[in-house]
């Protein structure tokens, strides 16, 4: 095993009503798969700042962040050796959007807002699945607080 650390990263989940910003990786790891929009945390950069800074670089969206959903370890293997090859430590937020168009930016190929029933049909790690899922609650909830 390598002397590698896990990296601390962050992922956004934002709604505009039901449906969820998504992006298709156009980088490794996990290049053409569908994703939340996110990255690695900057030296001195607050979590919830590198969330939104994320969200711009990727979607150009702007968002109001509602809270921290979970945080989640992402870990990667090498097909062939098993070896880990990349350990993140994702911070996941759930955000609100405030304004912009999506478009794909940064590492980002391709970015969209996806339906409830359009997510059901798209192959994504079950663990982001999860995390959209309780950021849409956490967002209700703070919804119906106000």
């Amino acid at each position: 095993m390598s002397a590698q650390k896990p990296v601390p990263a962050v992922g956004t989940v934002c709604f505009r009503g039901d449906d969820v910003a998504l992006i298709r990786r156009g980088t490794k790891p996990m290049a053409g798969s569908w994703s939340l929009p996110g990255g690695k945390i900057e030296f001195g950069e607050r979590a919830g700042d590198a969330a939104l800074r994320e969200l711009k670089e990727e979607t150009g969206l702007t968002a109001r962040l509602v809270g921290l959903v979970d945080v989640v370890d992402g870990i990667f293997t090498s097909r062939t050796t098993g070896d880990v090859t990349r350990h993140f430590i994702l911070f996941d937020y759930a955000a609100v959007w405030v304004s912009g168009t999506i478009m794909a930016g940064d590492d980002a190929a391709h970015a969209e807002w996806i339906s409830p029933a359009h997510l059901a049909e798209i192959e994504i790690w079950d663990e982001t699945r999860r995390i959209i899922e309780a950021a849409r609650g956490l967002v209700l909830a703070s919804q119906s607080a106000s």
